[in-house]
């Protein structure tokens, strides 16, 4: 943890792209790869100021920070409160450490194997948040918030609804469109919003269990049959499409995530 780190060099070290580590740190821990490191380097400069004397530049160093300034905004940022005034008075303070992860071994879940398709461009339409992988718990309320509007979107293509992820970024943030498949991009309102998803090769997934279990077919993608199949998934976006037979009152039905695959 004193090195200095960025994404691209843990992701170099290790033999995979920053994109990929990304993807398979959140879907196997819920969490941004950076915001983690982060945390927990600051938790064990926290340790350093309540075990030592040593000056504050020197904890600072010893933990990947340049200057005395960068290492307080960084601590300030995570703590809401700079390192000097802590050390004075540690017991004023109740900081919310980063521990290191416990794996959750119960996540894997058994997966048919993938089919693969070519689909040409498409546009989905529908209501469209912004979230990170810290912090999706507003993508069911975003669904229902959407249901009414299934059926009722200009130039709707089929029943089938689609989940679509898109626009990742390193801090571990995206967006997510619940919507329908159309003829053509619609006007922008201030509820809906349209996609074009440009042409791909996909590994199509079944899920096979109850939607609140997505989390784990999601794992078993990017921690289980990425490394085993020696494929890679692009950057582009990717999404779930819920057939006809889905039911959102009992969480059953047919789903499909759909994961592009880098050519």
């Amino acid at each position: 943890m004193a090195e200095e780190m960025s994404l691209n060099g843990v992701a170099a070290e290790i033999g995979i792209s920053s994109y990929y580590l990304t993807r398979a740190f959140a879907a196997a821990t819920g969490r941004s790869f950076m915001r983690y490191a982060r945390g927990r380097r600051l938790t064990e400069a926290v340790r350093s100021l309540l075990s030592s004397d040593t000056e504050l530049i020197q904890v600072a160093l010893d933990h990947g920070y340049a200057t005395h300034a960068t290492f307080t905004r960084a601590f300030r940022k995570e703590f809401g409160v700079p390192p000097d005034a802590f050390r004075k008075n540690p017991t004023s303070y109740s900081l919310k450490l980063t521990e290191p992860l416990q794996m959750d071994k119960s996540k894997p879940i058994e997966l048919p194997p993938p089919r693969f398709e070519t689909r040409e461009q498409f546009v989905i339409a529908g209501l469209l948040a912004h979230y990170s992988f810290e912090a999706s718990e507003g993508i069911p309320d975003q669904w229902r918030r959407f249901a009414p509007h299934i059926g009722h979107v200009e130039g709707q293509l089929g029943p089938e609804t689609y989940g679509v992820s898109c626009n990742f970024s390193r801090k571990g943030e995206f967006d997510y469109i619940t919507g329908v498949r159309v003829i053509a991009a619609i006007k922008n309102t201030p509820e809906l919003s349209s996609i074009a998803v440009a042409p791909a090769r996909y590994a199509v997934f079944t899920h096979p269990s109850h939607v609140i279990d997505l989390h784990r077919t999601q794992y078993a993608i990017w921690n289980v049959w990425m490394p085993q199949s020696g494929r890679r998934i692009s950057n582009a976006p990717n999404f779930e499409l819920y057939h006809e037979d889905f039911d959102p009152v009992t969480g059953m039905g047919k789903i499909e995530i759909w994961m592009p695959l880098e050519s």
